[in-house]
């Protein structure tokens, strides 16, 4: 079982020739919204790849479809409060490249109390995972309750916020970040990956596919062919597909191999939560 501490957005999309500069203008092409959010992005990933997910967070009153969506999704939706705060929301431009630009407003990410974290992980099992990223608050008691009771911690370090990971410094068991994230961390600790003590590091570098550090070194695993149209949620999908498939017992190498062909196909799609390529998709793209 996944407990996914995860943002839930609601996604506005506007396509433009090119990335705007400071100051200019632009008339977007098209628009168009959708249910997003790293959190939920990354819940729906990881149902999509048939593991049991649990999603923890929060949205405000004109939100509530999006906790329905995530429901018919595959999603268990029980901790999704409902609260008197804004539901989070993201403003995101696309290029014609695929290539994007994203402004976020947090809202009720951000309102989250420990009661309402605590509560849901009470009905957590041992071996279950904890999933988390920067979107929402409350990772540090999570994760500290999450070990307590004998659980993984997967953590994505998006957006890449230095405070953040040392405070979860010696809880974290799986860790999946970018490079550019990785260059961050690595400024910002002065540590090398593989001297962070943490078991698995997972780095992904787009068309190059990704890196995997552990104890026993560093492994590359290329990515598969694909024309991009659009990156976002590339990455939530490849995380979540990646611990869904641990989650359900491949092991680290196949994991990653699942995770890179569902972000493959993810890029060749505009949205983001309700595009992410299923199971089947994936088996019939690349066989079982």
């Amino acid at each position: 079982m996944i407990w996914n501490l995860g943002s839930i957005n609601i996604d506005n999309f506007y396509e433009v020739p090119h990335l705007p500069a400071p100051g200019e203008t632009l008339a977007a092409r098209s628009y168009h919204s959708g249910l997003g959010g790293k959190g939920a992005n990354m819940s729906v990933a990881a149902a999509r790849a048939a593991a049991p997910v649990s999603h923890i967070g929060a949205v405000g009153p004109e939100g509530k479809w999006a906790r329905d969506r995530l429901m018919e999704y595959g999603v268990d939706t029980p901790h999704i409060a409902l609260i008197d705060v804004p539901t989070g929301h993201a403003n995101i431009v696309i290029d014609a490249s695929g290539e994007n630009n994203i402004v976020l407003f947090q809202g009720a990410n951000v309102a989250l109390t420990e009661a309402m974290i605590g509560a849901a992980l009470s009905e957590a099992s041992p071996r279950d995972y904890l999933l988390m990223q920067n979107e929402t608050n409350g990772q540090g008691y999570a994760a500290r309750v999450a070990k307590s009771l004998g659980l993984r911690v997967a953590y994505a370090a998006a957006p890449f916020d230095a405070d953040a990971i040392a405070v979860l410094t010696g809880l974290i068991d799986l860790l999946v970040l970018n490079a550019v994230e990785a260059a961050q961390l690595h400024e910002a600790t002065g540590t090398p990956l593989e001297a962070l003590g943490i078991p698995d590091v997972v780095v992904t570098l787009g068309d190059e596919g990704c890196k995997w550090v552990s104890n026993a070194g560093v492994r590359a695993f290329d990515a598969y062919p694909a024309t991009p149209v659009d990156t976002t949620g590339a990455g939530d999908t490849f995380t979540g597909y990646l611990v869904g498939g641990l989650d359900r017992g491949l092991g680290m190498e196949a994991a990653i191999d699942l995770a890179l062909k569902a972000a493959s196909l993810m890029v060749m799609r505009h949205g983001t939560a309700d595009v992410i390529p299923d199971l089947k998709e994936i088996q019939d793209r690349f066989g079982s």
